[in-house]
């Protein structure tokens, strides 16, 4: 039988529930949504500061967010409301996506009506999701397996799940990614601008945001 090992503590020592470091493939290969979803919960019940998404058939650990990181999404949230009062950017939403729901994610944010994941649980489909936001951790992220699935992955599986908008706030680059018109495999529009021009996110967003403020949150 295909195992999962961590190792062991020292005895009285205290270490926060962590994904298994070692995963054999078998083990992997056969890991369903439900058996995933179970190992979330449990993990995150034992370290509230634990976010696991299942992504391209392999368990990733979303990097811990720094102040900057915070703010960004602070900021970006701001914006849509004004935008339309309605709507709000959910943070760490658990989302189903990928073809059949395969998958799952925590974008940093969800934009949808304040109302839409009312009822539906630690993990929902995207029915109602506008947009949904990525912000990587930062230069240091830039090989990293955090890094790889916002940049490679994720929108993949975005358009996967039909999701119209996807933005990468890229704190690596210094540049912002919108991706829009998913046609259920990719997205067929990419717009990449640098941090300080005016980036359209289209319908059914329809805004304009002037990233200027981005230079400041960067390290």
């Amino acid at each position: 039988m295909a195992t999962a090992t961590n190792p062991a503590p020292r005895t009285g020592e205290h270490v926060p529930w962590k994904a298994p470091l070692i995963w054999e493939e078998s083990a992997v290969s056969v890991l369903t949504q439900e058996g995933f979803e179970e190992l979330a919960r449990v993990g995150e019940r034992v370290d509230e500061s634990l976010r696991l998404e299942f992504i391209a058939g392999k368990i990733g650990e979303k990097a811990v967010p720094d102040g900057d990181h915070g703010r960004i999404i602070a900021w970006l949230t701001r914006l849509c409301v004004q935008v339309d009062a309605g709507w709000w950017l959910h943070p760490d939403q658990g989302l189903r996506v990928e073809k059949y729901g395969k998958g799952n994610a925590r974008p940093d944010g969800c934009l949808a009506p304040s109302d839409t994941f009312a009822g539906r649980g630690e993990w929902a489909g995207p029915d109602g999701v506008l947009m949904t936001v990525e912000v990587t951790s930062g230069d240091s992220d830039s090989d990293s397996d955090t890094g790889h699935r916002d940049r490679v992955e994720k929108p993949r599986a975005y358009a996967e799940a039909g999701i119209p908008v996807y933005l990468l706030i890229d704190r690596t680059t210094c540049e912002v990614k919108v991706y829009s018109r998913p046609d259920g495999e990719r997205y067929e529009i990419v717009a990449t601008l640098p941090f300080g021009k005016v980036v359209t996110l289209p319908e059914p967003v329809g805004m304009e945001l002037d990233t200027e403020p981005l230079k400041n949150w960067v390290h």
